[in-house]
């Protein structure tokens, strides 16, 4: 069973490439115990992963394709693993981890840009994957989806893409207890990955709803 958890990653494609968020809380059970766990990683020269669920198995992912990357770049042929190859792969892990009862408890969003193709899927803990335009795993499929369908269009700028993302990721903060308002938003391109350096955003809490959450709910003190 997971012990210590990272909650929702949003992503979505945009003019140039891949934005990716996700907040820095680290949850022990109910506690949000840690504030600085960072969740987004660059994965070789076109990819960017991002994951939800228990932490120490991220990192033991993380260890899997760092060897997997080591691995391909012994050949010197010119070639390097894109996002779609390590999409494939990581499907393949999930599955084979499921199936022996005994998963990796992550979820995992993995985007990158190869050769001028944009490409983003994601891979739930029991090897469930699909790719998509935009994509999120935790809440962020019930609260932070439904927005991006409304709002998400192919040309979106960079400029436009962070706003769209931080206004899911607020609205991730005012309703997952899980979510700690510190987060970062990373990029990746042609170019290669960007990823920020975490930052807060500006929120309010005079709804009336948040004051007196209680107030219409039927059984209520």
């Amino acid at each position: 069973y997971p012990y210590v958890t990272g909650s929702s990653v949003v992503a979505i494609k945009y003019k140039d490439g891949i934005l990716m968020a996700a907040d820095m809380g680290g949850s022990y059970g109910s506690t949000l115990r840690y504030k600085s766990v960072e969740r987004i990683k660059p994965i070789g020269k076109h990819s960017l992963l991002g994951a939800s669920g228990e932490i120490s198995d991220f990192q033991e992912i993380l260890q899997n394709l760092d060897e997997l990357i080591l691995y391909d770049n012994m050949w010197d042929d010119g070639n390097s693993l894109g996002p779609k190859e390590l999409h494939s792969y990581l499907t393949r892990v999930m599955y084979n981890r499921r199936n022996k009862f005994d998963p990796l408890w992550s979820s995992l969003v993995l985007g990158g840009v190869k050769k001028g193709h944009k490409y983003l899927g994601m891979v739930s803990m029991i090897g469930l994957n699909f790719e998509d335009n935009h994509v999120a795993t935790g809440f962020g499929n019930h609260l932070a989806r439904p927005i991006l369908r409304d709002e998400w269009h192919e040309n979106l700028s960079f400029e436009d893409g962070v706003k769209l993302l931080e206004k899911c990721m607020r609205v991730l903060l005012y309703r997952d207890r899980s979510t700690v308002n510190k987060l970062q938003i990373a990029k990746i391109t042609e170019e290669g990955v960007t990823i920020s350096q975490p930052y807060s955003l500006k929120t309010f809490w005079g709804f009336s709803a948040f004051q007196n959450p209680t107030q219409d709910a039927e059984g209520s003190w």
